[in-house]
Formats: structure tokens, sequence, C-alpha cells
């Protein structure tokens, strides 16, 4: 062996059959290689032309008809082995982890080259609305294709076009990334958490009302308030009308406890500064993973908060708790409207309901319905006639639940998570389904037979940081607002017209 390489190894392939061939030399007794020799910034092995990879897919060795050879990597482009080195004095050596960080971000360039430069109306030719409905009306198409392919049509038409914010105070539009985004109920308003360059998080809230066909501008109105800690669960808090407060969950830090703050919306109003409310009520909490508030009359002004093994049913008014033990972290809440029952989804892949007119129970008697997934839940959500458990977990999984039978119906194919809390975003009105993966990936599926109906790239390259938050409605701006759906990265906000 010469240089650190294997004799005769940019020479050596695959055999015929398959068999991997491992390349073998000898060091001389005593022989250490220099400082040069173990800086060497690629070996290379040629691979059989017939086994070369599709330039479209993973430079990490996923094809079948490649096999992988541990401690080398293939290059679809070049189509050869090379080295994955370790690291020396620091310097960059090549990793798996930057190899498909790499190979994510040109495929993700390719894609919205593809959307920029074709501007496609469909996913395929022949798909489009005057068709589909000559079919129906031939009886060619069944009323399930048929609203599925309209979806599809729509959903694939929805280009992406940026949406200018104003703020009274100019210094703070665009100046600070977006990491959480959540409409009210009649998408009038979405409240924004937005991490601050010197650290920390800030609030503020846009109005939607000047979104419309022709304008895409929206207003954008924060406040002084500031918090050091991390904000991990927001929600509309119905407490004097529809949508009056914000409800949020900070973890805590150091000796400071965790909280949940309950503040007006009307502290992020044009008016006066000087007329503006202070925070309503803070109450001292441990690390609190998700919050819920409750519309249902029989427990009124009441929201819950899931814990590091419990739960917590907490009367704003009165300030009366009640706390339900359980074996697992609650990572996922949602209260049903026609009960006052309280969905939970834990860490451990559980999902109960408890009634929350009941008092404190010892043992887990008070859980009126148990589902289990294999991976931590991290979003769930009811459909209106609450039949029915929309449940997504950090192995990807999203699950659609009977909640009369206790069984899976639906599974949605696609999603991709494995360590973060991402919400689901269900439109029954337009019978879609969208979530945003770990991979910074927005998809859209057909509610009704789970079919992945578009894959949306991020305009900004993928990073945990930089994961969208999205916001999809029948209604942007209120009543007479515009379709679509919204999607908030880094410092941009996003309009996707659905019509």
């Amino acid at each position: 062996m010469r240089g650190g390489r294997w004799r005769g190894e940019e020479k050596r392939g695959w055999s015929g059959r398959g068999h991997r061939q491992r390349p073998r030399g000898r060091r001389r007794p005593g022989h250490r290689p220099d400082r040069s020799e173990q800086e060497e910034p690629q070996t290379s092995v040629n691979a059989d032309p017939s086994s070369s990879g599709n330039p479209s897919s993973s430079s990490l060795m996923q094809n079948s008809v490649v096999p992988e050879l541990p401690g080398f990597y293939y290059d679809p482009e070049k189509k050869r082995y090379f080295r994955l080195l370790p690291g020396h004095n620091n310097c960059n050596p090549l990793t798996k982890e930057s190899i498909q960080h790499k190979a994510m971000e040109s495929k993700r360039l390719r894609l919205l080259e593809e959307e920029e430069k074709q501007n496609k109306k469909t996913t395929r030719p022949g798909l489009n609305s005057s068709m589909l409905l000559q079919k129906r009306q031939l009886g060619l198409l069944s009323s399930t294709s048929y609203c599925r392919m309209v979806h599809e049509l729509k959903v694939n038409c929805m280009q992406r076009r940026k949406i200018e914010i104003h703020s009274p105070d100019s210094s703070v539009a665009g100046t600070n990334n977006f990491k959480i985004v959540v409409a009210d109920v009649a998408c009038e308003r979405i409240f924004t958490v937005n991490d601050v360059e010197h650290g920390g998080c800030k609030y503020g809230i846009i109005n939607l009302s000047g979104l419309g066909k022709e304008s895409l501008t929206v207003e954008m109105y924060d406040n002084l308030y500031f918090t050091n800690r991390k904000v991990n669960s927001v929600c509309w808090a119905s407490l004097t009308h529809p949508d009056s407060h914000v409800l949020l969950c900070l973890m805590g830090i150091a000796e400071t406890p965790g909280c949940a703050s309950l503040l007006p919306a009307s502290l992020f109003s044009s008016t006066n500064p000087g007329d503006r409310p202070g925070m309503l009520c803070s109450f001292k909490i441990s690390t609190a993973w998700s919050c819920a508030w409750c519309l249902n009359p029989q427990a009124d002004n009441c929201f819950s908060t899931g814990l590091t093994r419990r739960v917590l049913v907490t009367n704003v008014v009165t300030g009366h708790r009640q706390t339900f033990g359980t074996s697992s972290d609650v990572l996922a809440q949602q209260f049903a409207t026609q009960t006052p029952m309280l969905y939970n989804g834990c860490r451990s892949g559980e999902i109960f309901s408890i009634d929350v007119r009941q008092r404190n129970r010892k043992g887990q008697s008070w859980k009126a319905i148990r589902l289990f997934h294999d991976s931590a839940v991290t979003s769930i959500r009811l459909l209106e006639a609450e039949h029915y458990l929309m449940a997504a977990d950090m192995a990807g999984k999203i699950k659609l639940w009977d909640l009369r039978t206790v069984k899976c119906v639906k599974q949605y194919q696609g999603h991709h998570n494995e360590y973060a809390i991402l919400p689901l975003h269900v439109n029954e009105e337009e019978g879609l389904l969208t979530a945003v993966g770990q991979d910074c990936y927005t998809r859209i599926w057909s509610l009704q037979d789970a079919h992945l109906l578009r894959t949306i790239p991020s305009p900004h390259p993928s990073s945990k940081d930089a994961i969208p938050s999205v916001v999809f409605s029948s209604r942007l701006g209120g009543r007479r607002g515009v379709p679509g759906l919204l999607m908030a990265v880094k410092q941009d906000l996003y309009h996707f017209s659905y019509n």
C-alpha cells in the first residue's frame, strides 16, 4: 500500500453476482502513515456503470441496485465511491449528515426551479376542470375520485407569492424569524412568536384583513412584551369574547419556573400604547409541553396544560385546579366542543381522554378512551363531528382514528418527523390535511382518501431553525377573505392562493 490507499482499489468494483469484494492490502511492520497520508481529502472506488444510481436519488446508498460499502459513500453523479474520513484538527470532514443535507438541498432547488419554470397547472396531462366534469357527468368517475381530483387540481394550481408586512414600528417588520404562527377561529388574525436576534422571543399579531386577491399586504402589531424563555405551545382563548386572549406556555430556565400566561389580544392593537391593559394573569407551572382552551359551557373559562407526567386543568376566574396523573409527558392536547372531554397525546405514544367534570381519581380509571401509537404523539385534531381523531407522531405516522370503534381507519403517508413537535392542520370544508415535516416540506393530503396531493418545498434552505409554520383556511382575512395557505419561514410570509 502506498499513500494510504488500498492496493488496486480504483480498479476494483463489484462482481456480477452482487457479492461485495472487500479491498485488501498489507502494511509494512511498524509503518505509520504520515500527516499528509492521514489527511487525504478523498479516496474513490469505481463502481460498475450498470449499478449506478439515479442522480435524483439520495447519495447515501438507499438504492438496492448499488450496494452500500461501509466507510464509503456513493456519488450518483460521478458514479463512484468516496471514502468517509474522520475529522482531523476540526477540519470539515465528509459525513453522512453533510452528504444527506447536500442531496436534500439539491432536491429542494430542483423542485423550486421546476415550479417556477413550468408554472405548472396540473400534476399530470389531462387533469383539468372541464375534463373532470365531463367524465363525472358520463359516469366515468365516482364521487370520491372526482372530489379528490378536483382537490388535486386546485392544490397544484397554488402559486407562491410573497406578502408585504407593514408595521407602525418600522424596526419590527422583517427583522425577526417566525417561529410559530397560530390563526384565530375566523382567520382574521394570526398570533406570531418570533425569535429575537440577541436571544429569546417576542410576540405579535398580524391582521389579515388587508389580504385580498389584488393586494398582498398585512399589518403586524407587536408590543414590548419579551421573554428569554422558550415558548412551547400557543393557543387562542375565548374569555370575554371569541378569541379575546392568547394562552402561552413558557419553559422555565435556571431558577425561574415555567408558567402559563394569558394575554389580552388588545395588547397588540394600533391604539395608543398608554391605553393598553397589562398582562391579565400568569400561572406558575412546571415545564408545560402543551395547552388547550375549553369552549364547552360545562367547563367554562377553563384551560388545560400538559405537563411532565400530569395534566393540569385550571379555571381562570376561580383559580380552581384539577390534577390528573399520567405515566408520560403530555405533548398534545385538544378539548372537544360538544362535551367537556379533553384529549391528550403522550410521549409514550398513548392517546387518552378525560371528562373534566369528574374529580381527581387515583390510578387510570378516569381515562375514558385509550389509543396507542408506536412513537411519541406530537399533534391531535378532532374532526367536527367529534367521532374521529387525527394524530401524528415522531415516527412520521399520521393516523385517523374512529373513536366509536377505537380503530385506525386511515393512514396518511409521506410525513417526515423524528423528534420535533409539529402540528397538524385539518380543513374539513375543503377536505384537506396539511402538515409540515422536519425536512421542511409542506405536504397536503386529501382528507377523504388519504392521497398525497402536493409536496411544497421551502423557499429557504432546510435547517432545524427554518421549519415553516403554516395556516390553511378557506377565508384568510375573515368572512370575505381569500382561500389559501399562509407560510411563515425565516423572516418572510408567503401566500399560496387556493381557488
